[in-house]
């Protein structure tokens, strides 16, 4: 018998030999490489083309003002720089704000209270279902002047309920993703609802729970543009403000373009580490 399996295992590995599986597979990357680099070769060239055809001239010698100045020895950051600052600003206080909403929305939606359920319910269907500009509008004209609000709060605040609706509803299917044997350990041990959420649903319900959030606060990175249109000065508006001072329309819009790129995949790229290391503790 021992004889036999060994004929066969030298049967298979002859019939199959491990280095040409390993050659194709490289080839088969290498393919899809190159067809991917041929996609973006197209794109670029399309692009190229389109902007040749209206006899643009390019000035990107003029760009690095845009940055920075050297005035007198003395530095000054330019306006892309400040738009920057104030983007992650408020991306940074409308994140940690919409995470904060979207656990109450959460836990209201989950509790046993009758009217922490309907508010819960009506907050999301009135925020979910009407468009962020008209919100904007709302908290701006409305709201703001109402309570005193300046504009950079006006936006802030927009933002943090809109992403909060859609934040509510991740935090409660990953809480809803544990198993219900959990719960009843936490029952049986005797622990009060809040410590059983600290101590063992949340923690548990994290790894369901982040990967969506991430792409959510990439979509308010995205969605902060918007507070342009109530002269908030971020990334979108200094862009504008540049466009209008030097007509540079392709460069400013390709550098903002290239500037929300390095967000979002800083960003993406942090939250896979933190995911990795989460998943490499529970181990």
């Amino acid at each position: 018998m021992a004889d036999d399996s060994a004929m066969a295992g030298a049967a298979v590995s002859r019939a199959r030999p491990p280095d040409v599986f390993d050659i194709r597979a490289a080839l088969r990357t290498w393919w899809q490489i190159a067809q991917a680099g041929l996609v973006f070769a197209l794109i670029g060239w399309l692009i190229w083309a389109g902007i040749e055809a209206m006899d643009y001239s390019w000035q990107w010698y003029r760009v690095p003002p845009f940055f920075y100045r050297i005035v007198d020895g003395e530095l000054i950051w330019g306006p892309l720089v400040y738009g920057l600052i104030e983007t992650l600003r408020l991306a940074l206080i409308s994140g940690v704000l919409a995470i904060a909403i979207g656990f109450v929305t959460a836990f209201a939606r989950l509790s046993n209270s009758t009217a922490a359920r309907l508010i819960a319910t009506w907050y999301l269907e009135a925020i979910r279902n009407t468009p962020l500009l008209v919100q904007l509008f709302l908290f701006y004209f409305v709201l703001a002047p109402i309570f005193g609000i300046d504009r950079f709060w006006a936006g802030v605040l927009c933002l943090s309920f809109f992403e909060g609706s859609f934040a509510a509803e991740i935090i409660r299917g990953g809480i809803e993703g544990v198993d219900r044997g959990q719960f009843e350990a936490g029952d049986a041990v005797g622990l009060t609802t809040a410590d059983k959420y600290r101590y063992i649903i949340v923690p548990q319900s994290m790894p369901l729970i982040l990967p969506p959030l991430t792409g959510l606060l990439i979509s308010l990175i995205k969605h902060s543009a918007i507070v342009s249109v109530i002269a908030v000065s971020e990334l979108t508006t200094a862009g504008l403000n540049l466009i209008s001072d030097t007509f540079m329309a392709f460069e400013v819009w390709f550098i903002v373009a290239g500037m929300y790129l390095v967000l979002t995949i800083s960003l993406s790229v942090a939250v896979s580490m933190l995911e990795k290391k989460m998943n490499k503790g529970k181990r």
